[in-house]
This record gives structure tokens, C-alpha cells and sequence, in this order.
């Protein structure tokens, strides 16, 4: 298994496939925040406005790490983003599913990402070295 990075910049493909994550864990985050503001108010709790602010600013972040990812800064934004998901369980345990779906997919694609990009990167130096 190649070395998984927490920061610096990623290749085209990897970065693209990441943000692709990070936009599809962001409507999930969003969703995620209805269900924990509609329990709070089913259960009588006075967070609901707390809790629906709270997903929301997390899927925002998310969509802002999408955005950043071409940077050095998206790479360790997307890494929050993965950890605070995994705390929101706390208050809606139904995001353990999503954060074992979305860190899947983020390991998944930020392994895989660099391997195309390198292999990318060889196919265009044989295609230079060919000329």
C-alpha cells in the first residue's frame, strides 16, 4: 500500500476525485443535520437550531475543502472533514455509516488517485522521451 498523505498538494486526478468525495459527503452531511435537528425537536431537546447549524457549517466545510483541493490547504481541510463526521456520530449514530463510507472512499480514491497520476506522469515522459 503506498504512503497515505495528510498534507500537501495532489496530482489533477487525485484531487479531482477527491473533491468529487467531499461533495457527495457534503448533501449527506446536510441530510444528517435535518435528521439531528427533526430527533432533537421529536425528543423535546431546546439544541435543534444548534444541531441543524452545526451540520450545516460542517457540510459547508466540506464543500469549502472540495473547493480548496487543488491546494495545500484541501488536503488537511478533507482530513477534518473526515474526523468531524466521525464525532457527529455522537449525536446522530446513523454517521457512523456515512463516515465509514465517505473515510472508504477518500482512503480509497486518494491511494488510487496517486497511482493514476503517477502512471500518468511515466506515460508522458515515455510520450516526451519518444519525440
Amino acid at each position: 500500500m503506498s504512503r497515505i498523505p495528510v498534507t500537501g498538494t495532489l496530482g489533477k486526478f487525485t484531487w479531482r476525485m477527491l473533491a468529487m468525495v467531499l461533495g457527495g459527503q457534503a448533501i449527506v452531511i446536510g441530510l444528517g443535520a435535518l435528521v439531528a435537528r427533526g430527533t432533537a425537536i421529536a425528543s423535546g431537546d431546546d439544541n435543534a437550531e444548534t444541531l441543524l447549524w452545526g451540520g450545516v457549517a460542517l457540510a459547508v466545510l466540506a464543500l469549502i475543502a472540495a473547493g480548496l483541493m487543488r491546494g495545500p490547504l484541501g488536503l488537511p481541510l478533507g482530513w477534518l472533514v473526515q474526523l468531524l463526521t466521525w464525532a457527529s456520530a455522537v449525536v446522530v449514530p446513523a454517521m457512523i455509516g456515512v463516515g465509514l463510507v465517505f473515510t472508504g472512499l477518500w482512503v480509497y480514491m486518494l491511494v488510487k488517485g496517486q497511482e493514476t497520476d503517477a502512471l500518468v506522469a511515466a506515460r508522458e515522459r515515455d510520450a516526451e522521451s519518444a519525440r
